[in-house]
């Protein structure tokens, strides 16, 4: 096992339950824990043993790391991904803080301004089938909470401000608390302020000192060539303004492709149904083909057999990396006529005289061997 394995980390093994894994946790964060340690590097030892603590007691997590191990987990979860929401305050109560602390400690959340991002938003785009072919650009109006005009998104109405008095100006409050094991120091953000280490002398009265207003909005989509329908495309910061002037959400388009009349596609090659008469399959034909662009010739063989696929090379979607295209295949059906004239039935007529005569459970077996 790697020296820098989870289970390693804590001591556990793979077979570990939920109670033994939180156990060897609790006991190494109070060994190792900054305020109270007094070994070398203990601080690095508290991360380590943490974020093995934050993998392994979620089940999502753990679940993929042991599916593809440390180096394949991290390049799904960055550092930030695998401490969010991590919550050690059932374990410590108020020794070390909630997961807001730990989190801040790996971060720096506790010395920055606090980060009031706006909210994602999510768009249904619905696209035409040559549209998401060949791409396209599509402008859309959406209502969303921008920064506000009046104010400049500062939420202040003559951008004047006043020092924090909870804070000083610092963003942050220091608390000491008293435990058994000693008086240990917590610094968190600001709650007055957020951190900004500020307040509003006089609110804005268009946003009521949010930073943030109502707007109805126009954005352009560039849609590359390629996508497909369920595809979802990310505009950043395109979402919601962030409270007074923090950083604005993204916007996620989620495309609705109509299905074409004519082909089916499947990943970037088409599929094109193509039906024949008889004569055209038992004497061979030139026959006109749609693609994407214009009409194609292709040659048809006598004896051409029903459900016969003939493959038309980059004539399908184009790569969504910009790089060549898809395959057009044409899958031609004799297609038997439902009327037929005098004429007609007399030739076919004349044509059932000549045909070999074979037992049907003769005919039966020369199908099945594919002749």
């Amino acid at each position: 096992m790697a020296n820098d394995d989870y289970y390693n980390e804590l001591g556990v093994s793979k077979t570990s339950s939920k109670d033994e894994i939180k156990k060897a946790y609790r006991e190494l964060a109070k060994k190792y824990h900054p305020d109270i340690s007094k070994e070398p590097n203990a601080t690095e030892k508290f991360k380590k043993v943490s974020e093995a603590y934050a993998v392994l007691s979620d089940d999502a997590k753990k679940s993929q790391y042991d599916q593809f191990g440390k180096e394949g987990f991290q390049q799904k979860y960055s550092q930030e991904d695998i401490f969010r929401g991590f919550d050690v305050g059932d374990i410590f109560g108020d020794m070390f803080g909630g997961g807001d602390d730990v989190f801040n400690m790996f971060f720096g959340g506790g010395s920055k301004k606090r980060q009031k991002k706006g909210r994602d938003l999510l768009y249904e785009l619905d696209l035409k089938f040559e549209e998401a072919v060949f791409g396209c650009t599509k402008e859309i109006q959406i209502e969303i909470l921008d920064s506000c005009e009046s104010c400049d998104g500062s939420g202040s109405k003559d951008g004047k401000f006043d020092v924090c008095k909870a804070c000083n100006g610092v963003g942050q409050v220091r608390v000491n608390r008293r435990t058994p094991f000693g008086t240990f120091s917590q610094i968190s953000t600001c709650g007055d302020c957020q951190g900004e280490g500020k307040s509003i002398k006089t609110k804005c009265s268009n946003c009521n000192g949010s930073g943030r207003a109502s707007k109805v909005k126009k954005i352009s989509i560039k849609v590359p060539a390629g996508v497909e329908n369920s595809s979802r495309l990310r505009v950043t910061s395109e979402g919601e303004a962030g409270i007074r002037g923090s950083h604005p959400g993204d916007l996620y388009v989620n495309l609705r492709v109509k299905p074409s009349d004519i082909f089916q596609r499947e990943e970037n090659d088409l599929y094109l149904q193509v039906p024949l008469s008889f004569s055209q399959a038992a004497l061979g034909d030139e026959i006109n083909i749609p693609t994407l662009e214009k009409e194609v010739n292709i040659n048809i063989p006598s004896g051409t057999q029903s459900n016969t696929k003939f493959r038309l090379k980059g004539k399908g979607v184009p790569h969504l990396d910009g790089y060549g295209r898809g395959d057009l295949f044409v899958i031609v059906n004799i297609i038997t006529p439902n009327k037929i004239s005098k004429e007609q039935k007399k030739l076919f007529e004349q044509l059932k005289k000549t045909e070999e005569k074979k037992s049907l459970l003769d005919k039966i077996k020369e199908f099945a061997k594919g002749k």
